[in-house]
């Protein structure tokens, strides 16, 4: 099970990326929860989580989000411009796996 959340200013174009996202992950065979929450909810969910993908819109947070996950082993990106505008799930779900990866 992959654990992903999505740090958004909780838009709904974030919940469009989540549920194409999901469908995506379903399609694939791929156990995965994926959510998105805004920066302010996030401490309240790092147990389990594996991947915490930030939106190009809030980036300015990249820094604080990091010192709070990453000692918890979680690991941190920033969604790809391109994919999110174009609402592109699988894009945004391979980059996920690959800091999993990584």
């Amino acid at each position: 099970m992959m654990n992903i959340v999505l740090v958004c200013s909780a838009g709904m174009s974030t919940s469009m990326l989540v549920n194409k996202m999901l469908k995506s992950a379903e399609d694939r065979g791929i156990d995965a929860e994926i959510n998105a929450v805004a920066e302010s909810q996030l401490k309240n969910q790092l147990n389990e989580l594996d991947v915490v993908l930030i939106g190009p819109q809030v980036r300015y947070l990249e820094k604080q989000i990091r010192q709070l996950v990453e000692p918890k082993g979680i690991k941190v990106g920033i969604i790809d411009q391109m994919a999110y505008g174009m609402v592109k799930g699988e894009k945004v779900l391979d980059q996920a796996i690959e800091l999993q990866n990584e």
